[in-house]
C-alpha cells in the first residue's frame, strides 16, 4: 500500500472491530491495514487460510493491532455463521462488515459456461447477502448499531460488457445496499457502499488482462485525473464510511474513480476491440495459470 498516513487521527477506531471478507490479499489487505493502523481489531476472511494466516502476522507485527484469520467460503452460510462466532468468540463483539470478497471473468458473455456465470453470482451477490444477513440477524438480536460497508463497482450502475457475471452481481449488491439502508435503519444498522474505478492489484490485474493485454488497455487513459487510484485513498474512504464519523450517512453508493465513468461509462467496453484470435490466447493464458496454482 503506497506509503502516507491515514485520513484519521490515531486510534480513531480503538476498541471497534471489523470483519472484511477478502481481506487476505489485494484492496481488502490495503484496507484491513488501514483499520488496524487506527487501533481497530480486524478479523480477515477468505478460503485460504494459508494467505490469511501469512497476511494476518504480517499486519499485527506491521500495526501492532489484533488480527484472526477465519477461513470462510462466503457462498456456504454456515460457514459465513461460524466465522462471524469465531470472530465473536475472540472480540466479544463486531461493529462492522466490510464485504469485500468477489470474483470475475473479463470474457465475451457467449464464451462462459453456466457454471462460470454462476461462481461469479454466488461468491459476489450471494456471498454478500449471507454474511450481511447473518451479521444484520445477530445485530437486531443484539441490539446493537452497526455499519455494512460494500464494495461494488462503477459498472453496477452503467452496466458494462464483457463482464457481465460481474456487473449482474455488483448491481444486486447496489440494490440491496440501498434497500436494507430503508429496512435496516430503525435498528442503527447503517449500509453504504463504494464503487472503486481502477485500483491495480497485481494479482487481479495480471489474471484479468495479462501480458501486453494490461498495457494495451491502460485503464489510465480512461480516468480524466490521468492516474489510477491510489489503496490508501480506498482505505481511508472505507474506514471513514465504517466508522461512528459518517453516522449520518446511510444507503449511499461513494464513487472513486477519478472521473471514469462520467468520461466513458461501461469499465470495459473497450474491449470489444480484442480480435476473436486473441480471445483465445487470454482463455488459454488463464487455463495455463489455473493449472498451475
Amino acid at each position: 500500500m503506497e506509503d502516507h498516513q491515514p485520513m484519521l487521527r490515531d486510534n480513531a477506531l480503538k476498541g471497534k472491530t471489523y470483519v472484511v471478507t477478502g481481506g487476505g490479499t489485494g484492496l481488502g489487505k490495503a484496507m484491513s491495514t488501514c483499520l488496524l493502523e487506527l487501533g481497530a481489531n480486524v478479523v480477515i476472511t477468505s478460503r485460504k487460510y494459508d494467505v490469511l494466516e501469512n497476511t494476518a502476522r504480517e499486519l499485527e507485527q506491521s500495526t501492532g493491532s489484533l488480527v484472526l484469520p477465519v477461513a470462510c467460503d462466503v457462498r456456504d452460510y454456515e460457514q459465513v455463521e461460524l466465522m462471524l462466532q469465531a470472530g465473536l468468540d475472540k472480540f466479544g463483539r463486531i461493529d462492522g462488515l466490510l464485504n469485500n470478497a468477489a470474483g470475475n471473468f473479463i470474457s465475451p458473455t457467449e464464451r462462459l459456461s453456466a457454471n462460470a456465470f454462476s461462481t461469479v453470482i454466488d461468491i459476489v451477490l450471494k456471498g454478500t447477502a449471507n454474511c450481511t444477513l447473518a451479521f444484520g440477524k445477530h445485530w437486531i438480536k443484539e441490539k446493537q448499531a452497526a455499519s455494512v460497508l460494500n464494495i461494488v463497482t462503477t459498472y453496477a450502475f452503467t452496466g458494462s460488457g464483457y463482464v457481465v457475471p460481474s456487473a449482474c452481481a455488483k448491481g444486486g449488491v447496489l440494490a440491496m445496499t440501498r434497500s436494507l439502508a430503508v429496512e435496516w435503519g430503525k435498528y442503527q444498522i447503517r449500509t453504504n457502499a463504494i464503487a472503486p474505478g481502477p485500483f491495480p492489484t497485481k494479482g487481479a490485474w495480471d489474471r484479468l488482462l495479462p501480458g501486453d493485454l494490461a498495457q494495451k488497455f491502460d485503464f489510465k487513459n480512461r480516468v480524466p485525473l490521468k492516474r489510477v487510484g491510489k489503496h490508501q485513498e480506498l482505505a481511508d474512504l472505507a474506514a471513514y464510511l465504517l466508522s461512528d464519523y459518517s453516522g449520518y450517512i446511510n444507503g449511499e453508493i461513494i464513487t472513486i474513480d477519478g472521473g471514469e465513468w462520467l468520461q466513458g461509462a461501461g469499465q470495459l467496453n473497450g474491449l470489444e476491440m480484442i480480435p476473436e484470435e486473441m480471445w483465445d490466447q487470454l482463455e488459454q493464458m488463464i487455463r495455463n495459470k489455473k493449472g498451475s496454482v
